[in-house]
């Protein structure tokens, strides 16, 4: 899988597996100007996306595990302008080897959902934070962080869409939701009760899109929402 995943009028979505874990890493292309967005750059991600984009407006995680950022200082070093932006609750992952697999530190540069001077530390997962929003604007697309904790302590999905056509939007998933399956609930920082919170609360999440999971096929939020249920009872 390194194609064209989804394209509007407006923009279109590139994916790779990468690394041991077949982790996948997303390219967001404005076709307009080739305004570009990096989602999940994991192990091994950094050659693909070099290839395939100049200086991104930024690089989005979805979560702090390390098969999602491992990319994250490479390609910082690449574009040093570019912001790393991850949900505030997991920024110390990114910034500190936590699974000691020799991931290389990176700064968190846009602590998303973060208070006023927050500083950067570790967090176990807590609901305080579920359902939380956060708008970001990048030119023309636009991106929604909602948080969905458990998995790990700030675990988000990020629903992007293009201002000329905000009626399509595409949600990456991150480890939270994926095909048929959900997110594991028993790591370091993770939490079950946390995240059978979450999968109820995403069943109040509106609409249908195209939802673009860590890792494995793709699927639909329509779809997922048959099969949660199952999982809030059996987890």
């Amino acid at each position: 899988m390194d194609k064209c995943i989804f394209e509007t009028d407006y923009f279109k979505v590139l994916a790779r597996p990468c690394g041991e874990l077949q982790t996948n890493c997303y390219i967001v292309i404005n076709k307009e100007n080739g305004d570009s967005l990096v989602v999940d750059p994991g192990v091994n991600a950094a050659d693909w996306v070099l290839s395939q984009v100049q200086e991104p407006l930024a690089i989005l995680n979805t979560h702090g595990h390390y098969d999602h950022v491992w990319s994250n200082a490479r390609l910082k070093e690449e574009w040093p302008q570019t912001p790393v932006v991850c949900p505030y609750e997991d920024a110390f992952m990114v910034e500190q080897d936590r699974f000691m697999q020799g991931q290389t530190p990176c700064t968190v540069d846009i602590l998303v959902g973060a208070p006023e001077g927050a500083q950067v530390q570790a967090f176990q997962s807590t609901t305080e934070n579920l359902g939380r929003r956060t708008l970001l604007q990048w030119n023309q697309l636009a991106t929604e962080f909602i948080c969905y904790p458990g998995h790990t302590p700030g675990t988000s999905v990020i629903i992007l869409w293009h201002q000329n056509q905000p009626e399509e939007r595409v949600m990456f998933s991150g480890d939270f939701l994926f095909y048929r399956a959900i997110g594991r609930s028993d790591f370091k920082f993770s939490s079950t009760p946390v995240m059978k919170a979450s999968l109820k609360a995403v069943m109040q999440l509106e609409g249908d899109m195209p939802v673009y999971p860590g890792h494995d096929a793709f699927t639909r939020l329509k779809d997922e929402k048959v099969f949660i249920p199952r999982w809030i009872a059996t987890i």
